[in-house]
Parts: structure tokens; sequence; C-alpha cells
């Protein structure tokens, strides 16, 4: 009996453990489709899975950081939702490729025009964004996740760095070094390392043609001078039969 008990309140420590833990296991989260390098430009994927066995999940809202805001935001159609963004005037303009931009993308908010996502599915919302900032490692995107049944969920905490994650964290988009690849080179410099290759091209057959050319002459001289030496010694053997043949008294 007493070993009974026992299991039976490890069961229920178990599943509270579970039922505990399950906002954080199937949470909206952000992750870019290859890197996000400060400075650049990715697409990121919004993941929304449903969370509910009674209802679907119908809207989504996904706020932009106010304090990192990005020139260009550009939704990808997702089949079966209508896609809105809003913009919202900037308190300090941004400058993007030598132009003063005075609004940027407060939010995006996708609307189910069908059942939305269902029990047992998840979504993904694919959103093209940049220039990234250089001054921090992340960004942090509060979501509302709306139901069927009306019921709105805010994933809207700031996980810490040190403590557990929050039951509702925030969508955190991690970034990662600038490099080159990603902000990319001028026409003109692109032209420059072609022309800079040809040239390198170019010189390594002129050498090429100039050793090839050496070659051959000195296989030509030596040629001659085989073929000289060769009739030289012919000769010499022809003369030196004819004297062998001068001398010998029987002959």
């Amino acid at each position: 009996m007493k070993a009974s008990r026992i299991a039976a309140a490890g069961l229920l420590a178990a599943g509270a453990v579970v039922v505990l833990s399950s906002p954080a296991l199937a949470h909206v989260s952000v992750q870019p489709d290859g890197t996000a390098a400060k400075g650049g430009y990715a697409v990121v994927d919004f993941k929304v899975p449903n969370e509910r066995d009674d209802a679907s999940t119908t809207k989504l809202e996904i706020n932009f950081p106010a304090e990192h805001p990005l020139s260009s935001v550009l939704p990808q159609p997702v089949p079966g939702w209508k896609a809105e963004v809003t913009k919202a005037e900037l308190d300090k303009p941004i400058d993007a490729h030598g132009r003063q931009i005075t609004e940027a993308v407060s939010k995006v908010t996708w609307t189910a025009e069908g059942k939305g996502i269902e029990p047992g599915y998840f979504q993904k919302f694919p959103v093209s964004v940049g220039a990234l900032p250089d001054t921090t490692d992340e960004l942090v995107f509060k979501a509302l996740q709306t139901y069927s049944n009306k019921e709105v969920v805010r994933w809207i905490e700031v996980p810490e760095e040190g403590q557990e994650e929050p039951e509702y964290p925030a969508p955190v988009l991690a970034l990662s070094a600038a490099t080159e690849d990603h902000h990319g080179s001028s026409g003109a410099e692109a032209d420059e390392k072609a022309a800079g290759d040809d040239a390198e091209a170019a010189s390594s057959s002129s050498a090429a043609e100039e050793s090839s050319g050496s070659t051959d002459t000195v296989a030509r001289v030596l040629g001659v001078v085989g073929i000289a030496v060769g009739a030289a010694g012919v000769a010499y053997g022809v003369l030196a039969g004819r004297r062998r043949d001068s001398a010998d008294p029987t002959a």
C-alpha cells in the first residue's frame, strides 16, 4: 500500500511538472532562415504552435522593437492568411542607404481567412527584415496570439540572462557578428576585382606562352646541333674507312 502511494505521488508530481512547463515548451518563437548578421538583411520565421485542443489560432500580432527600428519589413504571403503592416513615426530619424527614414514598421498582423492553425499544428510566418542594428546582440518581438474562442495569449515577457525562462516569453532573435558577405560589395568594387583577376590571368597566360616559346627555341637548337654532330660522325666514319683501305697492301 505504501509503495502504491509513493508511485501515485510520483505520477502527480511528474504531471505537475509537465503542466507547469508546457507554456515554455511550445511558445511563439523567431528564428532566422540562415543567419541574421548585424547591419545586414535577413529572412526570419515566426513559428506559432497551437496549444489548445478545442480552438484554432486565428490571429497573430508581432510588435517590432521601437528602440531598434527597421527601415524594411516585408512579410511573405502565407496561404489562408491576410497580412497587415502598421507603421509609426520615429522619435529620431534613422539613416538608410543615404536617405532619412522618419517612420518604421511598428507591427505586423496576420488574420486567418479560413480555419487558421488548428489543434495539433503550427504555422510559420516569414518576414524579410533589415537593416538589422549593429548596436545590440538581439531583438525582442512581443507577440499576441488570438484563438477562435476569443482567448488572447500575450507572449510579451522578456527573458533575463541568468534567470529562468518566463511563463510567456517574447520571441527573441539572436544577431550574429557582421560580415562582408552580409553587407555585400558595390558594383565598382566587383568590377575592379574582376578586372584584376582578368589582368592576373592574362599575365599568367603571357608568362606561360613565353616559357613555352623559350622551350621550343632550345629544343630546335638542340635538334640542329644533334643533326650536325650526327653528320660529322658519319663523315668521319667514311673518311676513316677510306684511309684503312688505302693503307692495306692486300686491298
